[in-house]
């Protein structure tokens, strides 16, 4: 596997085996313009760079507190150029979630009625597409997303975690892989 490496290195974060638990940094986030006109590039991002078509996958258990409290998966060419899903906590109900930006943001939620224990995700990039599946249970998946990104040869893959408006919360990370065809 490759080196993975930080962007915006949360001050805890420990790695052993197959469990990466980051605790995720206060007022932090990955969002571009959309609806609230701001921009922000500070959330934590945990990755390898990957060339050509992928599939990424990961376990994630979160304790979310606050508003947008977030952890999942993100795929970047660069700060305007990316896609990040998983949960979204929003007013107490965790949300499978999707946000896809190029230039701008968008954002897409399932609100989930019981709050799971864990979210597993399933990323796959076919050229320039990217598939997004979830499962509540590890084995039955379905898709959330279908989305067009980027051309680019090379993206950062790897997990993320963010908290904008609260002062960070515990995420635990298990059995991340990038497999190739």
């Amino acid at each position: 596997m490759n080196q993975m490496k930080w962007y915006n290195e949360p001050s805890t974060w420990n790695e052993q085996a197959e469990i990466i638990s980051v605790n995720a940094g206060g007022k932090t986030d990955f969002w571009q313009k959309t609806h609230y006109h701001f921009m922000r590039d500070n959330g934590n991002f945990y990755y390898q760079e990957v060339t050509g078509d992928f599939t990424v996958e990961v376990k994630i258990i979160g304790q979310y507190l606050a508003l947008y409290d977030q952890a999942g998966l993100m795929i970047r060419e660069n700060k305007n150029i990316w896609l990040k899903c998983g949960i979204e906590y929003v007013e107490g109900v965790q949300n499978v979630s999707a946000v896809v930006t190029r230039d701008y943001s968008d954002w897409s939620v399932v609100p989930l009625s019981q709050p799971p224990v864990a979210l597993w995700l399933r990323l796959q990039r076919r050229l320039e597409t990217l598939e997004v599946q979830y499962s509540l249970n590890g084995e039955n998946y379905q898709m959330l997303r279908l989305a067009y990104l980027t051309h680019a040869e090379k993206l950062q893959v790897g997990l993320m975690c963010a908290s904008p408006q609260g002062d960070g919360f515990a995420v635990v990370f298990e059995g991340f892989n990038i497999t190739q065809p």
